[in-house]
């Protein structure tokens, strides 16, 4: 097949996501085209198979703001023609979908370009559900010739917000060659010189993300005498935050930010438990790639991350913002190394048995030559 895909190219579960379907879809024979405003984070290789579309932006003084969504219908239109392409797979209902439906309506009636949305979360549980912008979500949405979500939490929410249910699960992947604990020690003496345990925390630091809270979860820990640092991984809005309230904390040296990093697993490998005491999660990517690396997850009871982690056998989940809890929990896997690792084991056991590649990406495969063999969307949309 000759898929167009497109993504928020920043540093977020759904342009990881995005990326490396591409890249496991490119490995199975099909050729992938990526359209994005810039080369999305995962995406460091390009081939024949994987190939890169850039989307120019128009300046004119008549515009304020840019027109994204039009110059991006335009170049999928442009892609779709010149490289003849099957299908649009986009992630995010806005502005993706409405993007690929524009593109899609301008082709006919020379052609049917089938588009394919899938949600992660935001895009429903808060853009989604914002009175103003639910219409021209559930637009998209409901326009799109196949749907599919990441998780059982979220399609739940998409038919609770828009009343729509023709949505196919497709959770997230992780691969286990990639995803594997393979520690780099001189990494691992550069963020803990006195070899102290290591927690660790992922994401793109938006406030949902809640690291601060990751803050004075480590300040609980070293009250109760127990040695250890934390490792922040990514950047965004709240690392300032974060870091101010370590500092008033008293506790910024035992802490490491790192910012943005192309390879997660080396952070995973030489770390010992992840933190994720986000606010909100559709799936909970970071922990998903944690445990395949052997590290047991604290994270919030929320979204979809009861779906991926087991509380008691694979990590710990706590009501959001319960950050003696967390502490607690963090506590005990550091303190018992026996424990600690027997966890971990599990952890990327269940990971691995329900999430690899070779599981999920043939339900995509699946899924498009579904949508494919179906006719196309003009006999209903």
């Amino acid at each position: 097949m000759n898929i167009g895909i497109t993504v928020y190219p920043t540093y977020g579960g759904s342009g990881i996501v995005g990326s490396e379907l591409g890249k496991e879809l490119a490995a199975r024979g099909h050729t992938v085209h990526f359209i994005a405003s810039a080369l999305p984070t995962r995406l460091t290789e390009l081939s024949e198979r994987v190939r890169f579309h850039e989307v120019e932006m128009m300046s004119y003084p008549l515009f304020e703001h840019q027109p994204y969504t039009l110059a991006l219908a335009t170049k999928m239109a442009d892609v779709a023609q010149t490289e003849n392409l099957d299908l649009l797979h986009v992630h995010y209902a806005i502005p993706h979908s409405i993007s690929a439906i524009l593109a899609r309506e301008s082709l006919k009636p020379k052609r049917h370009l089938p588009v394919i949305t899938t949600l992660h979360g935001t895009d429903i549980t808060l853009v989604g559900a914002d009175r103003s912008y639910l219409p021209i979500t559930r637009y998209g949405i409901v326009q799109s010739d196949g749907v599919t979500a990441i998780s059982n939490y979220l399609k739940e929410a998409t038919r609770e917000i828009f009343q729509f249910d023709d949505i196919t699960v497709i959770p997230n992947f992780v691969c286990e060659h990639d995803y594997q604990r393979q520690p780099d020690e001189s990494l691992r003496q550069s963020l803990a010189p006195a070899n102290e345990p290591l927690l660790v925390h992922v994401s793109n630091f938006r406030p949902v993300k809640r690291p601060v809270d990751c803050i004075e979860i480590l300040a609980r820990v070293l009250q109760k005498g127990i040695k250890t640092r934390l490792v922040m991984v990514g950047d965004g809005s709240e690392r300032t935050n974060a870091e101010h309230r370590a500092r008033c904390l008293g506790i910024f040296d035992s802490c490491t930010f790192v910012g943005k990093q192309p390879r997660i697993v080396d952070y995973l490998s030489v770390s010992d438990v992840l933190l994720l005491p986000s606010e909100q999660e559709s799936f909970g990517l970071a922990a998903l790639e944690a445990m395949a690396c052997e590290l047991p997850v604290i994270a919030s009871r929320v979204g979809g991350i009861p779906e991926v982690v087991t509380d008691g056998e694979t990590g710990y989940l706590s009501e959001v913002g319960d950050v003696e809890k967390m502490a607690n929990d963090a506590g005990r896997l550091l303190t018992d190394d026996k424990f600690r690792h027997e966890m971990g084991k599990r952890a990327r056991e269940s990971a691995l048995s329900r999430y690899r590649t070779d599981l999920i990406i043939p339900q995509y495969i699946n899924f498009y030559e579904k949508i494919l063999a179906g006719g196309g969307a003009e006999n209903s949309k």
